[in-house]
């Protein structure tokens, strides 16, 4: 039902084998990059560039490790990634990963990120990938470059490795008192070439108990540009004789144009308006205008309109539009059967049933769609906010039918993402008002379009049933997800007979990626039933959870939560209208728990999150200070979804498209924060962006129990509590 993209192509399914798939891209030859970047020295380092260029007979790119160094004569080393920065401080993590491999400090890497002109391909900016993909891809690119530099000046000085050490960019060998630093090396026409080395296959990154650089909380190296102003977002984007432009929406999903006036728009001083089939945008010299523009259009149209469930019918609709699960659905979310669930039912002491409605939410993230597309000399240049370039780029080719050298894609670091700007339909707009207008074009969407035509994070219709054995431990177990996803779909408890699985559905409104995809939903539901499930054992909800983990990482965050809370003390004290709760779980190779203090206040329709203490283990500590950050940003967006924000719609149309009636957390929403980073130096780092944020709607819904007696199993839960 959208009016760009088909559902079927932003599903978490495909989202997951996307986000995992980096594919290496080299376009510009050596002449073309080096003139783009200054003068200095190239360091290409490939898993093999012959090799990653080759397609699999699947048609996808082999999985290469890549990382483009380039020294300056003046000692700066740019680095390249396809990553984009989008608030989750990656910017800061790749720049402290080429730092650390070469030896250098952190103010002498400038990282290029985001321009398809440029950079690699790192693959999409999502599922958590860049700390455990592109990080060591980065590390391994350096370290390779500073080895081969190091070798390079033992066999000019005759000397041996074991005598030449690096320190701040200087090759030095004590010994002789001699001396070069990478800056004097870049000069070197000899060793220009002989850096066009691939990547060994053994090359060795530094060891986590030698870390200098990573492991410390170093600063976004843009920090000062973004507090003061001087960034500029995608929306910010200025190009000479620019033009601005607005799209004539429809009035409702699936609405069909049958016919539009256009010559009073055309009538107006310096309008263009542009209409190719039931596309239909106004170009301008300023936003008002075109806005105007637009506005006069609907006044004259005419639309074919079609029925849409609402937000009131959509579970029951989801119900009965699902489908039985596809062999690579239950493949990819890891679902499937283990021992007899029928029988393990039949034989438990006590059974229980229950159904979890998980709403749609919007993204919200502070920069709506933005893009400036700029044709020229039959190239076409987008500067564009997208977590994925080289999707965008690919979409752009495809849309105008030109080579993909023609077109360029550069991504300023944005204004918020959470895995709702993956695709690249403001980018195509753009790119179809400014070839028709024969300028630059600025395109920025509303509020009210981000809302409404934006994808959604899906909305979920989970069935869960479960059996207890005499002694109160569970037995069997039964799990399936309604169109949300297989994200931790699989229980992470020891149960000896399980059934978990995903059934699509047809969803009415367009839905894609959000921040831990399916897992906010899953975690919701399964969380909440184990709370269920220790009231039917007669156990405390902490001791029934410890008494099925047989996961070591998962035991450790959650043992920690609850002494850092003083769980026991404070479930005991618990009086009217305060409660407690916790819940915990694991995705994209972290782990998290949480224990959270609310205050209901049902009188008032009010539920206030007082405290909220969590613990988080995701490896090797690459960043502690970004760490934090993330793992607040995610308890805090993850309030939002668990309390308020839910899309409501009705004949196709958006009932509550902005910030005054969507209700995100405010700055007075924001509880006590506790926060415990379990850093674990034998483990390899994992990212960290999203799994924080699955269990704080659970471990609030657990407590909203505690305080006021009444069972949540709806998100958002405060129109579930008022219900009730």
């Amino acid at each position: 039902m959208s009016t760009y993209l088909a559902d079927k192509e932003l599903l978490e399914p495909e989202l997951h084998e996307a986000c995992e798939q980096p594919r290496e891209r080299v376009e510009l030859s050596r002449r073309t990059f080096v003139s783009l970047l200054g003068a200095g020295l190239l360091i290409s380092t490939t898993h093999g560039v012959a090799a990653a260029q080759r397609r699999s007979s699947r048609g996808r790119a082999r999985r290469t490790v890549a990382a483009r160094l380039h020294i300056g004569a003046d000692g700066t080393i740019t680095v390249m990634t396809g990553k984009v920065e989008v608030g989750q401080g990656s910017r800061a993590q790749l720049t402290q990963a080429a730092a650390e491999e070469l030896r250098v400090r952190v103010a002498q890497i400038r990282l290029v990120m985001g321009d398809t002109d440029l950079v690699p391909d790192d693959g999409i900016t999502a599922g958590s990938r860049t700390t455990p993909s592109t990080v060591p891809a980065v590390r391994r690119g350096a370290a390779t470059a500073r080895e081969l530099l190091i070798d390079m000046m033992c066999d000019r000085w005759r000397v041996k490795r074991s005598a030449v050490a690096v320190r701040d960019g200087v090759i030095i060998h004590q010994a002789s008192n001699r001396s070069s630093t990478y800056a004097e090396l870049a000069t070197l026409k000899d060793v220009a070439k002989a850096l066009e080395s691939a990547i060994p296959n053994d090359v060795e990154v530094t060891p986590v108990s030698e870390w200098e650089v990573l492991g410390t909380s170093v600063p976004k190296p843009n920090l000062r540009d973004i507090v003061t102003g001087a960034h500029r977002y995608p929306s910010d984007v200025v190009r000479p004789n620019m033009l601005y432009g607005k799209v004539f929406r429809p009035p409702s999903y699936g609405a069909t144009l049958v016919s539009v006036d256009l010559s009073e728009a055309k009538a107006m001083e310096g309008m263009i308006v542009v209409r190719d089939k039931e596309f239909v945008g106004c170009v301008a010299p300023t936003l008002f205008r075109a806005e105007k523009a637009v506005k006069t259009i609907a006044k004259t149209a005419k639309w074919d309109t079609v029925p849409q469930p609402s937000s009131r019918e959509v579970f029951s609709y989801l119900k009965e539009h699902a489908q039985p699960p596809g062999r690579s659905d239950r493949r990819r979310a890891g679902s499937g059967a283990r021992g007899s669930v029928e029988k393990g039912l039949a034989n438990a002491s006590k059974v229980l049933r229950q159904v979890y409605k998980v709403a749609y939410v919007q993204h919200a993230p502070m920069e709506p769609r933005a893009a400036v597309a700029e044709w020229s000399n039959g190239k076409l240049t987008v500067w564009t906010g997208s977590q994925n370039p080289f999707g965008v780029h690919g979409e752009l080719a495809r849309a105008f039918r030109i080579p993909a050298e023609r077109v360029r894609v550069i991504v300023p670091d944005t204004g918020g993402g959470f895995g709702g700007k993956h695709s690249g339909e403001t980018a195509v707009e753009a790119a179809r008002l400014a070839k028709a207008s024969g300028r630059p074009v600025s395109l920025r969407w509303s509020r009210q379009e981000e809302f409404t035509w934006a994808y959604f994070r899906p909305a979920a219709l989970i069935e869960v049933q479960a059996g207890l054995d005499a002694n109160g431990s569970l037995a069997a177990w039964e799990f399936t997800n309604i169109n949300s996803g297989g994200a931790a779909l699989v229980s992470p408890y020891e149960i000896a007979n399980t059934k978990h699985q995903f059934l699509r559905s047809d969803s009415p409104l367009r839905q894609g990626s959000y921040r831990c995809l399916a897992a906010t939903a899953n975690n919701f539901a399964r969380e909440s039933f184990m709370d269920e499930l220790a009231v039917a054992a007669g156990a405390d909800p902490l001791e029934f959870r410890l008494a099925h983990i047989g996961n070591d990482r998962l035991r450790a965050v959650l043992e920690t939560a609850a002494k850092e809370f003083s769980w026991s003390r404070r479930k005991a004290e618990t009086g009217p209208s305060i409660g407690v709760g916790l819940a915990c779980g694991t995705e994209k190779g972290s782990h998290v728990a949480a224990c959270v203090e609310v205050e209901v206040d049902r009188d008032n329709d009010k539920i206030v999150v007082r405290h909220v203490c969590q613990a988080f283990e995701c490896g090797a500590i690459q960043n502690p200070a970004n760490l934090r950050s993330q793992v607040e940003g995610c308890i805090i967006m993850g309030m939002g979804a668990a309390l308020t924000e839910e899309m409501v719609f009705k004949n196709g149309k958006i009932l509550n498209a902005s910030f005054g009636s969507y209700k995100v957390p405010r700055f007075k929403d924001v509880p006590k924060f506790d926060i415990h980073l379990l850093d674990r130096p034998d483990i390899p780092s994992a990212g960290a962006g999203e799994t924080p944020i699955i269990v704080i709607a659970p471990a609030i819904a657990n407590a909203v129990f505690d305080a006021a007696g009444v069972r949540i199993r709806s998100m958002p839960i405060l129109p579930a509590l008022n219900q009730a």
